[in-house]
């Protein structure tokens, strides 16, 4: 008499199947309902949980093309965490080495890794576990180290992420960089706002350089820039950074004090 395959062989043949059911037969001792029921409420769940946090990216595919791309993602994906929460970056991951040459036509845009971070950002802000900075009172910006908060994001991407929609689909990238700030503000809510070249760059400089006075990181700025009236420039910046810290996207710090380490920058555009 045969044995029984083992309880990790009949795993191992269900996970197989139930990535691919077309290639990999189910588990010969497990029932036909049972394996139906598993087959399709895995794929309808993934289905659903990615879309709460890609909504532009489904609504410019189609319900039918969205889900193509899902299943596409469970068959040939392995991801490294176990978490719920974490399974959207793992579905950015699978973006970012997809080859567009493998996949229908209609289940790709030339802009969807860009979108797709775009959209992932606001999910991985709300639940990031950090406190928005306190008021920083009336001191003078200029004057004192500057930190990055945790909860404010400076973005560059090559497409306008934050115009696509199913009425804007651009074919070519922009002439310009797309430079945002995206930020969870103390009611929680994560906001989206463009940002000039100035405000990018001196928001890198203060993640890469939190020691450094707003004063030595404008006039390194300016140096830089060839600016024609360095004053000028200064005061242009000041008044940035005034701003910035009104905003709790930047705290006031003396040199002692350790810095928070900045978020991680997307490689998109190279401002």
């Amino acid at each position: 008499m045969p044995s029984l395959p083992s309880l990790h062989d009949q795993q191992r043949a269900l996970t197989r199947h139930l990535r691919d059911p077309l290639r990999h037969p189910p588990p010969a001792c497990m029932k036909a309902a049972r394996v139906r029921v598993y087959r399709e409420l895995i794929p309808a769940n993934l289905t659903s949980m990615l879309g709460g946090t890609f909504p532009v990216l489904v609504s410019l595919l189609g319900p039918q093309h969205w889900s193509l791309l899902v299943q596409r993602f469970l068959r040939d994906h392995r991801s490294h965490t176990p978490r719920f929460g974490e399974i959207a970056g793992e579905f950015l991951a699978f973006l970012a080495g997809l080859d567009a040459q493998a996949i229908p036509a209609a289940c790709w845009r030339p802009f969807m890794v860009e979108l797709a971070h775009y959209e992932w950002v606001e999910m991985v802000l709300m639940q990031r576990d950090a406190e928005p900075f306190e008021p920083a009172g009336q001191a003078v910006p200029l004057d004192h180290c500057l930190r990055l908060s945790p909860l404010a994001w400076p973005l560059a991407y090559a497409w306008p992420v934050h115009r696509i929609g199913p009425q804007y689909q651009p074919g070519q990238p922009s002439q310009a960089p797309t430079l945002l700030l995206v930020r969870r503000d103390p009611d929680d809510i994560v906001r989206f706002s463009e940002l000039s070249p100035l405000a990018w760059h001196l928001l890198q400089r203060i993640a890469q350089y939190p020691g450094t006075t707003g004063r030595a990181l404008l006039q390194e700025m300016g140096y830089e820039a060839a600016a024609p009236d360095l004053d000028a420039f200064i005061a242009a910046g000041a008044q940035l950074l005034h701003s910035l810290v009104a905003e709790r996207v930047l705290a006031l710090a003396h040199p002692a004090e350790p810095a928070l380490r900045g978020p991680a920058i997307f490689p998109g555009a190279n401002p």
